[in-house]
């Protein structure tokens, strides 16, 4: 009986192991921009069958316990000066500086979270082959500072969907910030270019020889 209950507590155990593993990340990599941008396979996008709905968020975050959905999380967590949180997550109070267009933004109100690559453009560049569980996690990723931006409505509304080719934030002076993050995003979740897109990125890289990207591969 004895014997039993612990080959069962070790088939347990690795079924648990097994299972983080195949969702653990990969090791951490920092690159120089431009070497970075190489590293983006080169692909055609299709936007067919794109569904905004395809992508689940926003959740309950990574603490569901603390009543907070993955936008409020992410407000809470890129305040300057912190919001108080009151009953169901309500926020009041607090201060955020929008980067992409340099202003102080006082309400939460105010913001918006940005997906770092739109959700449209991560469907084009591969993420319409994703299962909805994966795409949920990347609807709501926290895992990487770039993914998710609290950003000004306006300045979030204006990027739209669009890629740097299309779009760069106003203010010029984060471009290579911005790129880099964008870079950042789609190496982590492995995710293409369409040519357009990485003669942009090239572009600006060849301007920031000083800019790293760090990111982290999803499994």
């Amino acid at each position: 009986m004895v014997t039993s209950v612990l080959r069962g507590v070790a088939a347990t155990s690795l079924a648990v192991l097994s299972v983080a593993a195949s969702t653990s990340a990969h090791a951490a990599e920092t690159l120089p921009l431009a070497e970075a941008v190489t590293r983006l396979p080169v692909a055609t996008e299709s936007r067919e069958g794109y569904d905004r709905d395809a992508f689940r968020h926003w959740n309950t975050g990574d603490d569901p316990a603390d009543g907070c959905s993955t936008r409020n999380e992410v407000l809470i967590d890129e305040a300057v000066e912190p919001p108080a949180v009151g009953a169901r997550c309500r926020l009041s109070g607090g201060s955020w500086w929008s980067y992409y267009d340099q202003v102080w933004v006082t309400s939460a109100s105010g913001l918006d979270i940005d997906h770092m690559v739109p959700l449209a453009e991560s469907w084009d560049s591969g993420a319409s082959a994703w299962t909805a569980q994966r795409r949920e996690a990347y609807a709501n990723d926290q895992g990487a500072e770039a993914s998710l931006v609290a950003v000004t409505a306006r300045s979030n509304r204006s990027k739209a969907d669009q890629d740097p080719a299309q779009w760069m934030p106003p203010a010029a002076e984060v471009h290579c910030r911005y790129v880099a993050e964008w870079v950042g995003t789609k190496l982590r979740w492995n995710l293409t270019a369409d040519k357009a897109e990485m003669a942009a990125l090239q572009d600006v890289a060849g301007g920031c020889p000083e800019q790293n990207v760090l990111f982290e591969p999803v499994a």
